[in-house]
């Protein structure tokens, strides 16, 4: 075993608050993609928040899993988290370069049943198959069935685990390349880093690597 040659800094989560650890793990587990996730309420009225917890975890079924965690300081849930348990469906909107800034916007503590499309200028299309209107602006957008929600915990900051199967998706054929694959480059996506920071996954900050032969 190789013998540690610089010194680390050392830390056990429950000996941290929430916020340190929280800005620690954040600033370490990135680029984060980013849901912009569409839900709608009972009452009809639709709901925009992105969520940087958020990941592809399988292709048979296709599923998507995202969390609308509690607030930290006041222990609340967010509306999203609400729409989904009452109408479980979302559309997962993704987040191209020239949308950051409104995506920042939209993530503000409207009070519940703001509509954050009017609220940011994002244009809303009808789904095909689910309530939750899709962002016109967005390269790619997911229809999605909730399939369940799973809570891990009832304090500030716990996550609530929203597993979705997509259902139908929608590509702006302007992003695909002559093979009919989807060109990161002309994507044009952004990742979401610690802090205040974002990345831009285009120009020289793409590069590939050889997979190994079998």
């Amino acid at each position: 075993m190789e013998k540690e040659n610089k010194e680390y800094l050392h830390f056990d989560p429950k000996d941290l608050s929430i916020p340190k650890l929280q800005g620690l793990v954040q600033g370490a587990v990135a680029p984060r993609p980013i849901a912009f996730a569409s839900t709608i309420d009972l009452q009809g009225r639709p709901n925009l928040s992105p969520f940087s917890f958020f990941n592809v975890f399988g292709m048979n079924p296709p599923l998507l899993i995202f969390s609308p965690s509690r607030r930290g300081r006041e222990n609340t849930v967010k509306d999203t988290y609400l729409n989904v348990k009452e109408v479980p469906e979302v559309v997962i909107n993704v987040v191209s370069y020239s949308m950051v800034q409104k995506v920042s916007d939209s993530s503000a503590n409207f009070p519940r049943g703001v509509n954050e499309f009017e609220k940011t200028g994002f244009g809303m299309l009808p789904s095909d198959l689910v309530k939750p209107f899709r962002v016109k602006e967005s390269p790619v957008q997911f229809e999605c069935k909730v399939l369940q929600v799973i809570e891990t915990g009832n304090q500030g900051s716990a996550g609530n685990l929203v597993l979705c199967e997509i259902i139908r998706m929608h590509i702006d054929p302007s992003i695909m390349d002559e093979q009919g694959r989807i060109d990161p480059h002309k994507i044009d996506l952004v990742g979401r880093m610690g802090r205040d920071y974002y990345v831009r996954a285009s120009g020289a900050a793409l590069f590939e690597v050889p997979k190994p032969e079998d």
